[in-house]
């Protein structure tokens, strides 16, 4: 009974596809090849118009999911709460006012040259001597600073659009600076304070040519080249004394204005080696306020007299107890040294003395003594004139000059003969043994020894490792 009713119902179901296939005959002819279960060989698929309209649609309602998705995502954020920002009040410095004057100021430097005087200056600035008595006057005191001027000193101008002087500028010593104004109802005058500084430097030389070319190579100027030699004339003749190989180290000061260079300054320790010899020499301030440079044992190095009095080209004539006299033709003894020097070269006093004889001399002529103390003088002799204003009973210091190099009485040229008595006898200038000066007296020699030489041989001693270490050091080239 149940598999009659089943067979009925698939029946009926069959009849109405038949009536539906017939009523839409014309669909299922066009469509009958959508079927994906035909049977038979599979065809390849060819697009018509339905498969592009069904692609178009699927690929609108892509995109249009695309853009409307995130709108929606959009609206549904909460709208976000709005940034509150404060002024906050912030203090700044005060500037300082800005000075019209300063602003506007043009200074012209002018820097002198050798054998131009102030007027000369003043004349190629297009200012004539009016302009320089109205700086003259308006300086004041300061004024004495421009009696002497010297090559490379300098001087500022403002000049005003019409070519007058409004300004004028000028170092009042080294470490201030006058300024004059004519800008204002009247003229006026102040004074800058420099900025002064002081910069320790170290050197280390060793003569392979000239003094001066190894103090080049180590990076001093010939100012304070000059005061090294200066130092340590009183027992190195720079002339004949030095010797390849010979070295100094020297520790000293440069100056510094405004931050820039303004020349050597002094001379702080120093040491120097000649002929496996060696000299030292350590500023040092004395009880009475002055500077002073000594040994380390604390005796000056200023000693009581000038081995050489004069600056000299040769020795044309050496100490000797029989010399062939050039002029008289017969032997007879040279009891002095003739140093040979161009006319005019300024002789200078030995040591501290008083003039015990000032005039001509037979032989001699123009001739000065010198009284040292009870036993020890100084002779010079063939002088072309005398210094004006000195006279027997003159008292004279070490280095002044007290004549000028001639060939007066019996000479066949321009020189200095210079002679050296102890009690009357002479002596060989050049070999005899000059008196010591005092050293330092006992408390002061203490502190000298433990303020300036105890760290200052500290740093020459260490300087002098660190060279003979970079010396051992430095790389050799061997000759195969």
């Amino acid at each position: 009974m149940a598999e009659e009713k089943q067979g009925a119902r698939h029946g009926r179901k069959l009849a109405i596809c038949r009536k539906a296939q017939r009523r839409h005959s014309h669909f299922y002819e066009r469509c009958s090849h959508w079927s994906f279960n035909r049977s038979g060989e599979i065809e390849p698929i060819r697009w018509h118009r339905e498969h592009f309209v069904l692609a178009a649609t699927a690929l609108l309602i892509t995109l249009l999911s695309g853009f409307i998705m995130p709108a929606w995502a959009s609206a549904m954020r909460p709208a976000p709460a709005a940034e509150v920002h404060s002024l906050l009040p912030l203090a700044l410095p005060k500037m300082a006012p800005i000075s019209a004057t300063a602003a506007v100021d043009d200074w012209q430097v002018v820097r002198v040259r050798p054998g131009q005087t102030l007027s000369d200056i003043f004349n190629a600035r297009g200012l004539g001597m009016a302009d320089l008595q109205k700086v003259m006057d308006a300086a004041g005191s300061a004024k004495s600073a421009l009696h002497n001027i010297r090559p490379g000193q300098e001087f500022d101008f403002l000049i005003g659009s019409d070519g007058s002087l409004n300004g004028f500028r000028f170092d009042q010593d080294q470490a201030s600076r006058a300024i004059v104004r004519f800008d204002g109802a009247q003229p006026t005058v102040s004074f800058q304070q420099r900025d002064m500084d002081l910069r320790e430097q170290v050197a280390h030389g060793v003569i392979r040519s000239s003094l001066y070319a190894a103090g080049d190579q180590a990076g001093m100027d010939a100012a304070m080249v000059g005061k090294l030699a200066d130092l340590f004339k009183y027992d190195v003749d720079f002339v004949q004394d030095l010797r390849l190989g010979d070295s100094f180290t020297v520790i000293y000061n440069d100056i510094y204005r405004d931050g820039m260079r303004y020349g050597e300054g002094d001379i702080l320790a120093a040491e120097f080696i000649n002929q496996g010899k060696r000299y030292t020499a350590y500023r040092f301030k004395k009880a009475d306020g002055d500077y002073g440079w000594f040994s380390e044992d604390g005796r000056p190095i200023q000693k009581s007299f000038l081995r050489i009095p004069v600056d000299f080209t040769r020795i044309s004539s050496t100490f000797s107890v029989a010399r062939l006299h050039p002029i008289l033709g017969r032997m007879r003894a040279h009891k002095g040294v003739d140093y040979a020097a161009p006319s005019g070269t300024p002789i200078h006093a030995a040591g501290d003395g008083v003039i015990k004889y000032h005039g001509w001399e037979h032989g001699y002529g123009n001739f000065v003594v010198i009284q040292h103390n009870n036993t020890i003088s100084t002779a010079y002799g063939h002088m072309s004139r005398f210094v004006k204003g000195q006279h027997v009973g003159e008292h004279v210091r070490q280095g002044e000059v007290i004549g000028y190099v001639g060939m007066t009485g019996l000479a066949t040229g321009p020189h200095l003969h210079y002679e050296f008595r102890v009690n009357g006898a002479q002596r060989n200038p050049q070999t005899v043994t000059l008196p010591q000066p005092q050293p330092l007296p006992t408390a002061q020699l203490a502190r000298f020894k433990a303020q300036v030489v105890k760290p200052q041989l500290a740093r020459l001693t260490e300087l002098d490792v660190r060279i003979k270490l970079a010396r051992t050091s430095a790389p050799t080239n061997n000759d195969n």
